[in-house]
């Protein structure tokens, strides 16, 4: 009996850490328009080794982004332009940060959060979701989280996801 009991518990410890094993966004809906600070959640390596990078497309539509620095890590950007030219508050912006990479050393066993602010551009559409692509390189082997999710079908289809954000009406 004691065994059966132990063995459930270990299953649904193993299922609930496997679920939870991507790489995901802490806050996953914001309003369009609106300021978002995007924490990226990076809760293991790859296959055991350490993470020494970890990269992010940013999406079109999130503008004027600027990543967190992190002790221990350096930071590199891309800058490129926009798709379009977006209000930002009555400045037509055409470029900016598209690409933001993070270097340093997380062990497989810790976990840790990457962030970066920008602001949800008042010309996406309520209701959509953007995807955050996050690449991280391990000693042994590379993760990509990039699937995005086709229609009719959610990011738990699905064995590397990108992480996501809902967008919400404008406030």
């Amino acid at each position: 009996m004691r065994r059966t009991a132990f063995s459930a518990a270990a299953l649904l410890v193993f299922t609930a850490s496997t679920a939870s094993a991507h790489v995901t966004l802490e806050v996953a809906q914001a309003a369009v328009g609106s300021h978002y600070k995007a924490i990226l959640r990076v809760p293991h390596g790859c296959e055991g080794s350490t993470t020494l990078k970890v990269r992010v497309q940013v999406p079109e539509g999130v503008i004027n982004v600027k990543p967190m620095p992190k002790p221990g890590w350096t930071i590199e950007t891309v800058k490129g332009k926009y798709a379009k030219a977006y209000d930002y508050y009555g400045t037509a912006l055409d470029q900016g940060v598209t690409e933001i990479s993070w270097s340093g050393s997380l062990p497989d066993e810790y976990y840790d959060e990457f962030v970066l602010r920008g602001m949800l551009a008042n010309e996406l559409t309520a209701h959509s979701t953007l995807y955050f692509l996050v690449v991280q390189e391990c000693e042994n082997g590379v993760e990509r989280w990039i699937e995005i999710p086709e229609p009719g079908k959610t990011a738990d289809d699905y064995e590397a996801p990108a992480p996501a954000l809902k967008l919400l009406p404008k406030e």
